[in-house]
């Protein structure tokens, strides 16, 4: 039995969901490998370098502006589940200018797909309105803040249902990343650096996330009991229509890479941090390494 850490570093189940399946169907040790599923949110990018990631944002950052050679071996999805909600009195992200925003870091995946988002509606997130810099975790405290009127919007992860919130808060779902931003941001990615591409381990590893893609697409009840363990606020319906709307039409059922979409979101990602060299998706994104 080959061993192997797998380290996950965001919350909510757009970073946790495939291999919370994997695991719970017991595909890990059926390809024989034994994973220990780390929280690396608050790891430095030497120590995630020792195994492999799910978090593909962070670990393209890593190459686009450290140069670690940072390789994905599946893809789960090309669109980040990240979402901007307004208070009771916004209602569109243009009304956002001269208002504050509860926010990820410029320098994290996610502040950086904000950003991005920002000026595709025409604002500078640097002089049209106030980012409040939050640290990633848990939402449950953005939502305090906005209901207290600290700020008039926020940006929120996978934690929560962002339908189910609006509805329930009196609050506005103004835009989802990932109707405007198509890059691969989940899957499994290793430095070979560290851990050789042709791993046992990690070529095991990969077959269980693509065997639980696979039974997510194939099943699509399944599906939603799974999803139902990670949004325990919403009911029933609601996680079937975030099923259909956010999972269902954008996990791949095979790990495998839209190079296009890749190459382009690499191109905003690149050109929101300054930088000047961007590499091939073909070279980033590796999905056709191993075989199932």
């Amino acid at each position: 039995m080959h061993t192997l850490d797998l380290t996950y570093v965001g919350h909510g189940l757009h970073e946790e969901l495939v291999a919370y399946v994997a695991d719970q169907e017991g595909f890990p040790e059926q390809e024989g490998v034994h994973l220990a599923v780390r929280d690396g949110v608050n790891w430095d990018d030497q120590r995630l370098r020792r195994g492999a990631t799910i978090g593909l944002g962070r670990s393209v950052f890593a190459r686009l502006t450290d140069g670690v050679e940072w390789t994905a071996l599946s893809v789960s999805t090309h669109r980040p589940l990240f979402w901007f909600v307004g208070g009771r009195d916004v209602r569109a992200v243009d009304e956002l200018r001269g208002r504050r925003l509860l926010v990820h870091a410029p320098h994290t995946a996610p502040g950086c797909f904000a950003r991005i988002v920002l000026r595709r509606h025409g604002l500078d997130p640097d002089r049209d309105l106030e980012c409040v810099i939050r640290p990633p975790g848990d939402y449950g405290m953005d939502l305090r803040r906005l209901r207290a009127g600290e700020v008039d919007a926020a940006y929120l992860g996978s934690t929560l249902d962002p339908a189910q919130i609006a509805a329930e808060e009196g609050f506005h779902e103004l835009a989802w990343v990932g109707d405007h931003l198509a890059i691969p941001t989940v899957g499994l990615a290793v430095d070979p650096a560290v851990v050789p591409l042709d791993d046992p381990a990690v070529a095991a590893a990969v077959r269980a996330q693509r065997r639980a893609l696979a039974l997510l697409a194939a099943d699509p009840e399944s599906a939603v009991a799974y999803l139902q363990r990670f949004l325990g606020r919403a009911t029933p319906d609601e996680v079937r229509r975030y099923h259909a709307r956010f999972v269902a039409p954008w996990f791949t059922a095979d790990g495998q890479v839209d190079l296009a979409a890749a190459d382009e979101g690499l191109a905003a990602v690149a050109h929101e941090l300054g930088v000047t060299h961007v590499p091939r998706a073909a070279d980033v994104y590796r999905t056709d390494h191993v075989t199932l």
